[in-house]
């Protein structure tokens, strides 16, 4: 893709991704014994913001501090957790988010944000400055990824579904595991020069680049209600059985 980081930041809104993993994907998901988790299920705890990095005008990285350099988040795949705040009216808000690091990223974890206007909880990261604390408790979700748990994953991801830094290793899987990892962007207003797909995410482009259905397979969706929907339809006329998806 032959434009700018800044340019991938501005056009992040519109983006859709097709991700399609196939055949020994456990290997890249640490599947040794880790160390105990910070997160509580039940009790919000706090946690430091050390950096917050500007991306575009409405997005933001998030970096928060663990209580030790060795300590992990202890966020399984495929979980969330919730954040605390308060909105613009000083009444407390929680709302799901799920950290773009992980736990082989000891001493910290990650959120991007983009902050709508309105926005409850887009207000309090607006107001947000390190050296701020957020509560936060987990994990939750109602999917729980084990390795090996199917031969292939098919992921439709849009808008704030995909953040620039994370398209970036999104595009670093593809090129070092060409054979197991497969990624497809589509754009409603694309730049001049682009070689993904334009407009939204059709049947056709869900054939051409995901598993065909069966049994040992599941497709994730995460996105835009309107879009989940779409896409719930685009996969039912083609095949795939409720229990072959998973909606976020």
């Amino acid at each position: 893709m032959e434009f700018s980081q800044s340019h991938r930041v501005e056009m992040i809104s519109m983006a859709v991704a097709l991700v399609a993993i196939v055949g020994g994907t456990a290997y890249y998901y640490y599947v040794t014994k880790k160390p105990k988790g910070c997160l509580d299920p039940e009790n919000f705890k706090e946690f430091k913001l050390v950096k917050r990095t500007q991306l575009s005008h409405n997005v933001a990285t998030f970096r928060f501090d663990l209580p030790t350099p060795k300590s992990v988040l202890g966020l399984p795949i495929g979980q969330h957790i919730s954040c605390r705040g308060k909105d613009s009216l000083g009444e407390e808000v929680v709302k799901p988010y799920t950290p773009t690091t992980l736990d082989t990223d000891v001493g910290y974890f990650e959120l991007v944000v983009k902050m709508y206007p309105q926005g409850r909880m887009s207000h309090h990261f607006r107001e947000m400055r390190e050296g701020d604390y957020m509560a936060v408790k987990g994990p939750k979700g109602r999917f729980k990824y084990q390795p090996n748990q199917v031969r292939a994953l098919g992921m439709i991801a849009g808008g704030t579904g995909i953040t620039p830094m994370f398209q970036e290793e999104l595009d670093a899987f593809a090129i070092k595991f060409p054979n197991q990892f497969k990624v497809y962007y589509v754009l409603n207003q694309p730049p001049e020069i682009w070689d993904g797909g334009v407009g939204f995410v059709t049947k056709e482009m869900i054939q051409t680049d995901f598993p065909a259905p069966a049994s040992d397979i599941k497709i994730l969706r995460c996105g835009p209600p309107p879009m989940n929907k779409a896409m719930a339809a685009n996969l039912e006329a083609l095949g795939y059985s409720p229990q072959m998806q998973f909606q976020f």
